[in-house]
């Protein structure tokens, strides 16, 4: 029996829409617009991680996730949060839901730069994975002045319940900055 798992990416958008999370279902949908003055984040559109057999594991890079600064000034740092919704397959019960308990996330390091500043992964190796069963720290800008930019790829590591039953499971993956 094999399961297929698919995220839909969101992003939330500190200085233009605060607390505001926009489903991502194709490649350009949730894309933020990057305008002076403002703090954004972009993130993958939805990934498919494939199929496993229950009591597996499946480990899958989502995408590009990128903070874009453009606040400019002195002191601009910033927050990256990733958080998890249960991923579920329809038709309801605890068979048919993977709890976001299950999903262990990994920032790795940063994958590009401008601007001055220090950036620090939440999770730097795989070693440090953490689960979202709370909302984690993606990434953080802990120093630095002007307009900055910050793009890592994260890698998202599912434990499939032995109990999962065969189907399509979907679920949200949020990153927000702040």
């Amino acid at each position: 029996m094999l399961w297929t798992l698919v995220g839909v990416g969101s992003a939330v958008v500190a200085a233009v829409v605060p607390g505001a999370a926009a489903p991502v279902t194709s490649q350009d949908a949730g894309r933020v617009a990057r305008q002076p003055g403002t703090l954004s984040i972009t993130v993958p559109a939805a990934v498919n991680f494939g199929s496993a057999f229950p009591g597996s594991s499946i480990s899958r890079q989502l995408g590009e996730v990128r903070v874009t600064d453009r606040r400019g000034g002195q002191n601009t740092v910033w927050t990256a949060t990733v958080s998890a919704t249960d991923f579920t397959t329809p038709g309801g019960g605890a068979a048919r839901q993977i709890s976001r308990s299950q999903f262990s996330y990994w920032s790795g390091q940063a994958t590009a730069t401008t601007g001055n500043g220090t950036r620090v992964p939440g999770q730097a190796t795989s070693g440090q994975a953490q689960s979202l069963s709370v909302p984690r720290t993606a990434f953080r800008k802990t120093s630095g002045n002007g307009d900055n930019t910050t793009r890592w790829r994260p890698t998202l590591i599912v434990a499939v319940p032995a109990t999962a039953v065969n189907g399509t499971y979907t679920g949200t993956i949020t990153h927000s900055v702040a």
